[in-house]
Parts: structure tokens; C-alpha cells; sequence
């Protein structure tokens, strides 16, 4: 449908002829052979010396038969390795997915059998293991709580925000710590307390009152308690109760593993994994690796790296660890083809700092521990770089526009690939992620099952992203706040201050775009969240094109930024959701076809005097009533929108192309296929998932978000609301965390003069939580005696404020 961007990689597949050399690899091969056909080696790393051996204007073809190649060590391919411009090596399955790189090693076990359906096995030689596989499938370390079938957070819990605690469940309760004989080794795991990712520790021992000594923590950048209830711990020998979990003791190189009763150990094939990278591609700036393509290959049996993940990036929650199944460098012109990553531990592809015309096409990435692909540049290359979530000191910024160096990744391609269940280890994940690169396309791609977003670019460090026709759902399954889309534009010109960020931009507009080398293009895709919205921008992601997408259930999220274009996009049984505008934002939402009426945030903090809404937010085709079309015509919102009758061809069925007669074709807007979504290739295709269809609910009206209505309440001289549900997000608070907004906080006001601003939500007085308006009201009538420490969340931050006297809720 649209003009793509071919990435040309001088490569042929199809011809033997074009290659000056073949060279055979077998499991049944002898690196003393010299490669042909009837001689094959053994190993990778020999195929590669003998390809080495041939001038580098000479193509080579490396070709693997089937069988499982268990690497000592990562492959290394370095320039050494590169071909010329016309030429290139290319190392291939003979069959696709049949040559398996293993970063494991297969063991042959005498099992003996213990107590309770356990079975003990010794391992020879003093080795770490990290994963076990039982005949080609990941067991589970000794866990509590244990998994259970069809839940999502860790395995064991449905993701629910009113969840409580449940003591029989608290990993770190007495009972379960005085149960553990030696708890060192073991990990524990928790959820952010907010939901927005995870956090690891490795357990070092016990201090003498009993509790854990741990080390670890480090995988948020924005750091928070454990979560109350999501929370488990691996690698206790205690808690090896269930069937298809293990444990070993290193010390007495003592495997013990409880089988699934339809095991004959005795006949399993037994595997360990070892190595954390199988093939690393490295190569600098000045003299990259070039030409080389790796097709139709199985990585499987790769390290877990979640104690690893360590890095922050750029002024966001996330941590990052460079490394995975296939790590790439310093390269150029690499072809990723047709390629399978089964149940790596960390992440499957990492594209690393420099790079160009890196293309990954027609791959399978499921039940990765990490992220499934990754674009990562160097914070050397980025002007101002913060790397946690505070305020820019302006007086200091680099204003020279783009990066600094050419140290990220640019030019590089994701088409035709099905990304599923990744983040089995790390919650903090994307299918995709993007930080600090540029261009970077994404197309028909297949992305569900994951525990937050399917896609997120980090910043707006480089841009020039395109996203299209591909098929992004069931997302956000153990984490909130995010989207199915989800990104944020922490740039050089933002701060946490959305007021004084508006300011500074209105005195030198030009701030939103010196990060950015090009528009972000999200385009002609089908996206679904039902723990978030469908497409979340958030804090100060700027400079999008959003056109031609079909939105299934969690509507699109705005928060503050600049010079977002949405039109032309059908979202069903949601719209927009405004949250916290900058005043002259240069946001136009024109165009749409929504359900619902608008669901704004702290709209009113900077929007401007006039209470305008965006340079346009107009001309656009609802599907609900008339006063709810009408509901913001005082924020310059929908003079010329129309509302419409459902003439969608065939809802039923997904097809939501409207039909000619209908008065938003007539009005120009324009129909996009909606048989195209996700992953074209046919082996793929077969196997893929497709989002639940949902049923139209009509009418639909907005009454959970009473922020858009401020109550009748008055407090200190201030209106009062309600925030509830997704509103909290603007907030920056958990999802069930309650609280009362204060609204339009004049500087005359008597809270504003005890210290209160405009968008502060209240949470607690002294001891006493705050969860509404009627807390508020009760708290403020008991007859308390000052002074009071009020604590409000302000620009997603905790402040304390002192009061010395506290007025009723009228």
C-alpha cells in the first residue's frame, strides 16, 4: 500500500552461481576435512576460517545441515569476515530452521529417584546452569509462588489493579523464610510498585534476624518498593514441589528435577544452557563488518540476563543490558533472514550502537526472556543527555540540532516478522524496542503476548521511525500505564515541570524538533490494549504522523508534546484521550472516526487563557451523541465534526471500511484495507494470532473520568475531582491509588498561598490515606489539630507540603 524504503543488501539466494566458493557444515562433519559437499566440517567456527580464506570481492556460501550445532563460545564475525561492496558470505541452514546454534550442552544423565517424584542426577564437571531443557522445552526453577496455568504476572497472579496483598502468597513472609535452609543463590523477583516493570535480586544469605540478604535492584531507572503481591522467588530448594521444576546444587554438582509423569527420563534428551550471546557481529565506525547475511537458523539455549540489565537509558524508567542471541556492532549491509529464536534468556536480537542497513526479515521470536529486538545507540552521541526522569538545567543545553555522533543505529529494517511471548524474564521489554536511532522501519509485522508494550520507542532521540501494516495486540499483560504503542519524548527540551516546559518553548519554539532528524510515521496498522490505550504518546513525545490505523479497544493517548498529526484513523469504542497539552502544542486531530468523547487530563494547567485545545481539533466523525460530539467546543474542539450512523461493511468480521453511502466518505474520509494487518509470510501467517474483534457498544458514553465534569466540592478555595481509571496516568500514580485532584489553584486562592498548585492530586494528611473526595471531607470535619504534612503528586513526583490549618470540604 505504501512506498516502502528497500534496503539493498547485494546478496543472492537463489543462484549458486553467484557464489565463488560453497562451504558444508555437518553435525556429522571433521574440522579436518576441507568443507565440500562429500567432506563436510563440524563446526561454525571452522566453516569460517576456511570462508576467511578466500579474497574478500569473492562471495561465499556457508551452508549448514540439519542438526544442532552446540557452540563452545560465541561466533565472532569481524572484519576479517566482511565482504565488498559487490559481494557477500552468507551462512544458511540447507533447510529452514532444521541447523540449530545452541548455546547449551547436551547431557547424558543417570537419574536416580528420590523422594516425592524428584529425581537426582550428578553433573559431571564444575559447571553454572542456567536453564534446563527436557526434550527441547525450558523447565522452570524450584519457584514460589508456582506457576499456574493461563495467568499472566510472573505465571502466577491475573493482572488486576485492585488486587490486595494475600499473606499465604508473600514470598518474604516468616513462614516462608524459616523454611529455607540456605536461601543463597536463589533469585527473587518483583514487580515495579507501580506496575512499570520489573526488578531482580540475587540472594546472598540471611541476616541474623532472619530476613534476606540480597543484591540487586538495579533494572528500574525509576526505582520504587517491591510490589506488595507481585512478587516470587526461583531457585530455593524448598520450594521444589511442582511437576517440571529443577534445582542444582552446585556444590555437590547435584541436579534435581521433579519430571511431568508422562517423562521417561530415561529416554529424554537432557540440555543445559551455558552461553549468554551466540553470534556476536563486531566491527567500529571507521572500519565496520559488511555483506554478511544469516539465514534460516534456530538460536535456542541462550543465558538468562536479567542480573545484567543494568544500564539506564535515557532519562526513561528502563535499563538495558547490550548483549543477546545475536548481537550486532560496528556493521553494515547485514541481512537477518528467515531465522528462529526459541526461549533465549535475554534478548534475541540487539542491535548495538553504530550501525546501518541492518534488515531482519521473515524471523520467529517467541518466549525470549527479554526484549525481541532492540535498537540501542550510544548516549555519546545524544546533546544534553539526562538519564533520570528531572529537570533539564536549560541554561546548559546543547542547542546544535540532531546527534552528536553517527555512534546509533540508522537505516535498518524489521519486516515480516511474528514476535511473541517475549519478556519471560524481564518485564521491561518491548517486542521492539528503539532508543537513540534513527530511521528505523517497521513492517508487517505480527507482535502479541507480551508483558508491556509491543512496540516503544524510549525518545525522540533520533527519529525518523516508520511503523506500518502490521498487527500489534495483547499487550501490557503484567505491567500498567503503557500502551500497545508506547512511547515518550523525554528529549533536551522537556522537564517534568509541564508549565515551565511550555514556557521555555513558547519563548524558543524550535526546542521540541533539535532532537528529532525526522518525523515518527505510525501508519496503516491494527493495534489492541486492554490493559492500557491501543496507542499511548507519553510525556512529551513529539513529532508524529498517525494516520490509517484501526484502534480495537483502548482508544489513543496524547500526553503533553508538539506537532502530532492524527487523521484519517478509526478507533473503536474509545477516542482521544488529552492528557496535560502544552499552551500552542501544534497538535491537530482531524479526520477520525471515534466512539467516545473526549477524555481529557489536567487539561487546563497550560493550555492557554483561551482554553484552546491544539492548533486543531476538528472536522472529525463520531459515532455517539450529539452533546458528546459538542462536549469541548469551548477548547476550539469540533465546531465542523459530524456525527455518523454505523455503516461499517462488515464489523462483525473486523472489516471496518465504511460504506459508500455513509457521510464520512462523502465528508473525504478515506477507507484502508483491512486484510493486510501483520505478518505476510506464509509459514508465519499459519501460525499467527489475530486480535479479538469486539462487539460495538452503542451508546457510548464517558462517565469514569470525572475529571472531564469537576465536582460540586470546594476546598481551600479550589474545585475538587475524582480522577479515576486511566486518568490516574496523568498523574503518574498506580492505577488503584485514588486521590483528590485540585483544580484551577488560582494564585488568590488560600491553597495556592499554603503552598498547593494547579494538578496537585492529594493522597495522605499525616497518616490518614486520601482515596476521595469524601476521605478528604471526613479528614478535614474530624476536628484534627495542626500542624499537617499533606502529601501531593506533582509532575508524577511525591511533594510534602506543611499546613498549618486545614479548611472543611464545603
Amino acid at each position: 500500500m505504501y512506498n516502502r524504503l528497500i534496503i539493498s543488501v547485494t546478496i543472492c539466494f537463489f543462484s549458486f552461481s553467484c557464489f565463488g566458493q560453497q562451504i558444508f557444515v555437518s553435525t556429522s562433519g571433521n574440522d579436518n576435512n576441507n568443507g565440500s559437499e562429500s567432506k563436510p566440517v563440524a563446526t561454525f567456527q571452522k566453516a569460517q576460517q576456511l570462508a576467511r580464506t578466500y579474497p574478500g570481492d569473492k562471495s561465499v556460501e556457508v551452508i549448514f545441515g540439519d542438526g544442532i550445532y552446540y557452540l563452545a563460545r560465541p561466533v565472532i564475525l569481524d572484519q576479517k569476515d566482511s565482504r565488498s561492496e559487490n559481494a557477500t558470505i552468507v551462512y544458511r541452514a540447507a533447510n529452514e530452521g532444521k541447523a540449530i546454534l545452541s548455546g547449551g550442552s547436551k547431557l547424558n544423565l543417570k537419574w536416580i529417584s528420590a523422594v516425592n517424584g524428584i529425581f537426582t542426577a550428578t553433573i559431571p564437571g564444575n559447571i553454572e546452569i542456567d536453564q534446563l531443557y527436557i526434550n527441547g522445552k525450558r523447565q522452570r526453577m524450584a519457584r514460589y509462588p508456582n506457576a499456574v496455568e493461563g495467568k499472566n504476572v510472573y505465571d502466577t497472579w491475573d493482572l488486576d489493579h485492585e488486587a490486595k496483598s494475600d499473606s499465604t502468597k508473600d514470598v518474604l513472609s516468616t513462614e516462608h523464610l524459616k523454611n529455607w535452609k540456605n536461601p543463597s543463590g536463589g533469585f527473587l523477583h518483583a514487580m515495579h510498585e507501580y506496575l512499570w516493570g520489573d526488578m531482580h535480586w540475587i540472594i546472598k544469605g540471611r541476616n541474623p534476624d532472619g530476613t534476606l540478604i540480597t543484591e540487586g535492584g538495579w533494572q528500574n531507572n525509576r526505582p520504587s518498593k517491591m510490589h506488595p503481591l507481585y512478587r516470587m522467588v526461583e531457585n530455593i530448594f524448598e520450594e521444589l514441589d511442582a511437576e517440571g521444576e529443577w534445582f542444582y546444587d552446585r556444590s555437590k554438582q547435584l541436579l534435581y528435577y521433579k519430571p511431568q509423569t508422562d517423562t521417561d527420563l530415561s529416554n529424554a534428551t537432557i540440555e543445559v544452557v551455558r552461553l549468554k550471546n551466540l553470534i556476536e557481529i563486531k566491527g567500529t565506525e571507521a572500519v565496520p563488518v559488511s555483506n554478511i547475511s544469516l539465514k534460516g537458523f534456530t538460536f535456542k539455549h541462550v543465558a538468562r540476563t536479567f542480573m545484567l540489565n543494568k544500564e539506564p537509558l535515557l532519562r526513561s524508567d528502563w535499563t538495558v543490558y547490550r548483549g543477546g542471541a545475536l548481537f550486532i556492532t560496528g556493521a553494515k549491509n547485514i541481512a537477518i533472514e528467515d531465522c528462529e529464536f526459541d526461549q533465549v534468556g535475554g534478548n534475541a536480537v540487539f542491535v548495538n550502537n553504530v550501525n546501518r542497513n541492518i534488515n531482519i526479515t521473515g524471523c520467529y521470536i517467541h518466549e525470549a526472556g527479554a526484549n525481541g529486538i532492540a535498537f540501542v545507540g550510544s548516549p555519546e552521541a545524544v546533546r544534553s543527555p539526562l538519564f533520570r526522569y528531572g529537570p533539564q538545567d536549560y541554561s546548559k543545553l546543547d542547542k546544535a540540532v540532531g546527534p552528536k555522533s553517527h555512534n546509533y543505529p540508522s537505516d535498518c529494517f524489521v519486516d515480516n516478522c511474528l514476535i511473541t511471548a517475549t519478556g519471560r524474564d524481564e518485564k521491561q521489554t518491548a517486542g521492539i524496542q528503539i532508543s537513540m536511532s534513527a530511521f528505523i522501519r517497521i513492517s508487517n509485522c505480527s507482535v502479541y503476548d507480551v508483558p508491556r508494550a509491543g512496540i516503544n520507542i524510549s525518545e525522540g532521540t533520533f527519529g525518523g521511525h516508520t511503523i506500518e501494516e502490521s498487527d500489534i495486540f495483547n499487550t501490557v499483560l503484567e505491567t500498567g500505564d503503557h500502551g500497545s504503542f508506547n512511547s515518550w519524548g523525554r528529549d533536551r527540551y522537556w522537564t517534568p515541570d509541564v508549565k515551565k516546559t511550555s514556557d521555555v518553548v513558547l519563548k524558543d519554539p524550535g526546542l521540541p524538533s533539535l532532537d528529532m532528524i525526522g518525523p515518527n510515521i505510525i501508519r496503516h496498522n491494527r493495534w489492541r490494549c486492554d490493559h492500557g490505550w491501543d496507542i499511548d504518546l507519553d510525556d512529551g513525545s513529539s513529532n508524529y504522523q498517525i494516520y490509517d490505523n484501526l484502534l480495537l479497544n483502548g482508544g489513543l493517548k496524547l500526553r503533553e508534546g508538539y506537532n502530532r498529526q492524527v487523521t484519517n484513523n478509526i478507533i473503536i469504542n474509545n477516542g482521544l484521550h488529552p492528557h496535560v497539552w502544552y499552551q500552542n502544542s501544534g497538535d491537530v486531530f482531524t479526520g477520525n472516526i471515534v466512539f467516545k468523547e473526549y477524555q481529557p487530563a489536567i487539561m487546563d494547567q497550560v493550555i492557554g487563557a483561551d482554553g484552546k485545545w491544539g492548533q486543531t481539533i476538528d472536522r472529525n466523525y463520531f459515532i455517539t451523541s450529539a452533546a458528546s460530539m459538542k462536549k469541548f467546543l469551548a477548547n476550539g474542539c469540533d465546531s465542523n465534526s459530524i456525527q455518523i450512523d454505523l455503516q461499517f461493511i462488515n464489523a462483525v468480521a473486523g472489516d471496518f471500511r465504511l460504506k459508500d453511502e455513509s457521510e464520512a466518505i462523502k465528508k473525504g474520509f478515506a477507507n484502508f484495507p483491512m486484510n493486510d494487518f501483520g505478518v505476510k509470510k506464509a509459514s508465519l501467517k499459519a501460525i499467527a494470532k489475530t486480535p479479538v474483534i469486539p462487539a460495538l457498544k452503542l451508546p457510548v458514553s464517558s462517565n469514569e473520568m470525572v475529571l472531564t465534569e469537576p465536582s460540586k466540592y470546594m476546598w481551600m478555595g479550589v474545585l475538587l475531582g475524582e480522577p479515576k481509571g486511566d486518568a490516574l496516568s496523568a498523574f503518574g500514580v498506580k492505577f488503584d491509588a485514588g486521590g483528590v485532584a485540585l483544580l484551577n489553584v488560582g494564585s488568590t486562592s488560600l491553597a495556592y498561598k499554603n503552598g498547593f498548585r494547579n494538578g496537585d492530586l492529594l493522597g495522605k494528611i499525616n497518616d490518614q490515606v486520601i482515596k476521595s473526595i469524601n476521605d478528604l471531607k471526613t479528614y478535614t470535619n474530624g476536628g484534627h489539630t495542626g500542624p499537617f504534612i499533606v502529601i501531593v503528586t506533582r509532575n508524577q513526583s511525591p511533594v510534602s507540603i506543611q499546613v498549618e490549618q486545614l479548611t472543611p470540604v464545603k
